[in-house]
């Protein structure tokens, strides 16, 4: 029995874990990398493994980094199945296509632009394609339920448990027989908080021998929630009386349908101004948004129950949703009294571009960032306080005020992530998804044997 590493070891994204036993291979998790262009060279690199091989890959959750190579990984020879909540299953499908769609974008305009030179053709080639993600698609398998524990094959039992990260995130627990030798490894996924605006917290995780754990806020205290929702309504009426709009990055997957929640609270308290337009500009979080509106099952029982009972706390007087390119365009005329939400969070891609290029440069308005934001990310340059930023190859100066909320992580801080650690009694804890610095933090904290595995490193189980 082997666990080998082959993404997040010692970086914060592209998560990609090996078991083998009794013959079989399975993958936790094939995620993009994400960051500078060093990091995007690495993701069309040799996965370190042969894609054929593998017989299975349980996906913890639907975020970019956990499930964005798996087109890739279809491409390249995987004939096996893919396991996944059914709402990880429909969140997945959301953003992998929008993933190949955006890679076919970036390719088309490198191309327009003789971004590259001409003996370099393959940077302007996608990693892969719509087709090569709904190719990928085809090798989903049945969803499973939390807590029901599925055969995989003999001598290897698999159980999903909630992760209360995202809508359908899972931790999970696997039970290895490869005779003579039994052991099982908890794979952690990436954690939630105990209490979320929308989601129940992660479910208490099972005694493990093994643990392969996220540390990605691992040397550090969330700021609380309720301090941060009102720093939030603070920017916001602020960069109002200015004259100014509030620009948003946001993740589509839950931090959308968060800020929406939010927003809406803000209005029926008169914590914002009833005439406040609400823009969620994003075709990914608009449909992510429809998708959580059908898994009440996954959602704390009261925001299910608002949802039922006609009191839909992401549709409100005030927000619209715009799909359309040219919906996203008119934005441009819209200069003040304005939340404009559009992805991606890390400003990587997507429209948030084109609203930073309208709204970065004018005194009056605000960015505000309430997620994580990876070195060598727009974000990130913006963050550490850049003065001038290439936007879609143009110099933009930094004039807008510049807010930093840091208590609406979907990531479980440094206290929680011990408090879910220590039931677990592992004799030996992988640290994985976070920066190295992080991982020597956190390790110090927690008994028993601890490794920090690097890129294609195995161990025996």
């Amino acid at each position: 029995m082997k666990l080998s590493f082959y993404g997040a070891d010692r970086n914060v994204t592209g998560s990609c874990h090996m078991v083998e036993c009794a013959g079989t291979r399975i993958l936790i998790d094939c995620g993009l990398y994400q960051g500078g262009r060093e990091l995007d060279e690495e993701n069309s690199q040799p996965f370190g493994f042969d894609a054929a091989g593998i017989d299975y890959v349980l996906l913890t959750h639907a975020h970019l980094d956990h499930c964005g190579r798996l087109p890739l990984l279809a491409k390249r020879g995987f004939r096996g199945k893919i396991i996944a909540t059914a709402a990880t299953v429909e969140l997945a499908r959301l953003v992998m296509l929008d993933s190949a769609h955006l890679q076919e974008e970036e390719a088309r305009y490198q191309g327009r632009s003789g971004a590259h030179h001409h003996a370099d053709k393959r940077s302007t080639a996608p990693l892969y394609t719509v087709e090569d993600a709904e190719r990928a698609l085809e090798h989903f398998g049945k969803n499973v339920a939390y807590g029901r524990p599925i055969e995989l094959a003999k001598g290897v039992r698999a159980t999903f448990i909630n992760a209360g990260h995202i809508l359908g995130s899972a931790s999970v627990f696997l039970e290895l027989t490869e005779k003579p030798k039994q052991t099982t490894v908890l794979f952690s996924g990436d954690l939630g908080k105990p209490a979320g605006l929308l989601l129940d917290g992660p479910a208490k995780p099972p005694h493990a021998d093994n643990v392969v754990m996220e540390t990605t806020y691992g040397d550090r205290q969330h700021k609380p929630l309720r301090p941060s929702i009102e720093e939030f309504y603070d920017a916001v009426t602020d960069t109002f009386l200015r004259g100014g709009n509030v620009v948003v990055p946001t993740f589509a997957l839950e931090r959308a349908q968060e800020l929406l929640y939010v927003i809406c609270r803000g209005i029926e308290q008169n914590r914002l101004p009833p005439s406040t337009k609400v823009f969620m500009d994003s075709p990914m979080a608009i449909s992510a948004t429809e998708i959580m509106e059908r898994h009440p099952e996954a959602l704390r029982p009261d925001i299910a129950g608002q949802i039922r009972n006609g009191r839909d706390p992401f549709h409100f007087p005030g927000v619209q949703f715009t799909r359309e390119h040219v919906e996203s365009m008119a934005l441009n005329k819209v200069k003040s009294g304005a939340i404009i939400m559009a992805g991606s969070g890390m400003c990587t891609g997507g429209r948030v571009r084109f609203h930073l290029k309208q709204n970065l440069g004018r005194a009056e308005s605000s960015v505000v960032f309430v997620g994580y934001a990876a070195v060598g990310t727009l974000a990130r340059r913006i963050i550490d306080g850049a003065k001038v930023v290439n936007i879609i190859g143009e110099e933009v100066a930094v004039r807008a005020r510049i807010h930093t909320i840091n208590g609406f992580s979907a990531h479980a801080d440094r206290q929680q992530l011990l408090d879910w650690h220590k039931p677990i009694g592992a004799g030996r804890t992988f640290l994985v998804h976070g920066d190295e610095a992080v991982m020597q933090n956190f390790a110090a904290a927690l008994n028993g044997r601890v490794e920090m595995p690097v890129l294609q490193q195995t161990f025996d189980l």
